[in-house]
């Protein structure tokens, strides 16, 4: 069970990460409310009075941050398609579903989130209500519903050419555009998010990797300067060189994978030191695990080229300053809530080549980033946030293991344990929230005969 709430929290004994990417070292962590008081050895010994302390014994512990998630759509609910995600949808549901959803991220050790876009305002809505302590969940900040244009995305023609579908707001015109944005602030929103480049329904034969940049330079620069007039950030979602060059050009202040980077992309995000969230988690999964899941294998390999062919610049731009952060891109079916926020560390030390423990600071300090909160989030020092893991195991011998959710011991939010017992609804069975088929192929004559049916 968790411990009851107290004022005032010791964990000792632990091995402790402090996520600034300094080596790891023998010391304990004193909270008092929802901040860090003290960060050193022997701490207990220099209490005047340990009435009322909460003692953590974390001998054979490692004691890191919580852990934060840079890229996230918590609102989706993990559909297996466009389809399901734009025309499957209802408002009201959707938030609550998501209360559900942000419990699973929290219990992974994640307790903090960026939620990239979503449906409707559900984002906005469930960001307040854990805020008000209405429901529990992991710290999170939130966009709308993604800037895009017809051409691009992912969703080709199920995009219609004005209006909002799913996550998506269609703007064309600089007055579109300025209006959105208004009106998502008026909403509530901390990340004004653009789709920069997408997927055309028939790329141009010979055509260079990735998506393609369906936005000028001019716009992605209008929605900067009107956006950072009303202290709103920006981030863009890059999967060509362009996309990344411009928007690192226009003052983007995140970018989402940045792949297919070339001399003048990499060199623009080094220049502004734009912070990139790679998020290779969900062509990971498809590339690794995707036969288990019925994918194709010319899929896999597409996916997993783009991993291969984007790490070097990836990797120069980190190696020039530029901060990398960790996002898992979960609401999909291929990236379930819960199970797969720890893979990012994984890639990045597999592909990147970063040790385990640059991998963690990716995903605490620098991630703060994403929450707007640097410098009193993703660090165990005095004055931080206490959002604080005790993690049975060393995630430096192998990174993988932090997706063991059994060897967490303590999860620690805003200096409040986590009730890591209490049951999470794993599944449900909403009407019309799914996409429901008829079959998995057509019911041909052929087939009932190749089956051993006997027709006519």
């Amino acid at each position: 069970m968790a411990p009851a709430d107290t004022a005032t929290t010791l964990i000792c004994n632990g091995s402790l990460i402090d996520g600034t990417g300094a080596p790891p070292r023998d010391a304990d962590v004193l909270i008092r409310g929802s901040r860090i008081e003290a960060v050193g050895p022997d701490l207990l010994a220099s209490l005047p009075e340990t009435d009322g302390v909460h003692v953590v014994d974390a001998a054979g512990c490692t004691v890191l941050p919580g852990l934060i998630d840079a890229h996230c759509h918590i609102t989706f609910d993990q559909p297996s398609s466009n389809d399901e995600l734009f025309f499957h949808r209802r408002h009201g549901l959707a938030t609550l579903v998501a209360s559900v959803n942000a419990r699973k991220v929290l219990r992974a050790g994640f307790t903090s989130f960026f939620d990239a876009d979503g449906v409707f305002e559900a984002g906005v809505d469930l960001r307040d209500a854990i805020e008000g302590g209405v429901v529990e969940g992991p710290r999170m900040t939130t966009g709308g519903n993604v800037l895009i244009n017809c051409v691009g995305g992912t969703a080709a023609r199920l995009l219609p050419d004005s209006g909002t579908r799913g996550y998506a707001r269609i703007v064309h015109t600089p007055g579109e555009i300025v209006t959105e944005i208004h009106k998502q602030v008026k909403q509530g929103v901390d990340w004004i998010k653009v789709h920069v480049s997408g997927q055309p329904i028939r790329p141009a034969p010979g055509s260079s990797s990735g998506e393609i940049q369906p936005w000028s330079y001019d716009e992605l620069k209008l929605v900067c300067d009107t956006a950072h007039q009303l202290g709103i950030p920006v981030v863009g979602h890059c999967r060509n060189a362009s996309s990344t060059r411009d928007a690192a050009l226009a003052g983007f202040d995140m970018i989402l994978h940045a792949t297919y980077m070339d001399d003048a992309a990499l060199q623009a995000v080094i220049d502004h030191k734009v912070p990139l969230v790679p998020t290779f988690t969900f062509q990971a999964n498809l590339a690794d695990y995707g036969e288990a899941i019925g994918s194709e294998q010319r899929l896999r390999d597409m996916f997993r080229a783009e991993i291969t062919d984007s790490t070097d610049a990836l990797r120069q731009a980190y190696d020039a300053g530029v901060p990398l952060l960790t996002g898992s891109d979960s609401g999909f079916s291929l990236p379930p809530y819960g199970d797969w926020h720890y893979r990012e560390r994984e890639v990045y030390v597999e592909y990147l080549g970063v040790s385990p423990l640059e991998a963690i600071r990716c995903a605490t300090s620098e991630g703060a980033v994403a929450l707007r909160r640097p410098g009193e989030l993703g660090c165990l020092a005095p004055g931080y946030l206490a959002d604080v893991l005790v993690f049975q195991g060393d995630p430096l011998e192998d990174i993988r293991v932090l997706g063991d959710k059994n060897r967490f011991q303590h999860i620690i939010k805003n200096g409040q344990f986590v009730d890591l017992e209490a049951d999470i609804p794993t599944q449900w069975d909403l009407p019309g929230w799914r996409v429901g088929e008829f079959s998995s192929q057509v019911l041909t004559r052929d087939l009932v005969r190749s089956m051993g049916g006997e027709l006519p």
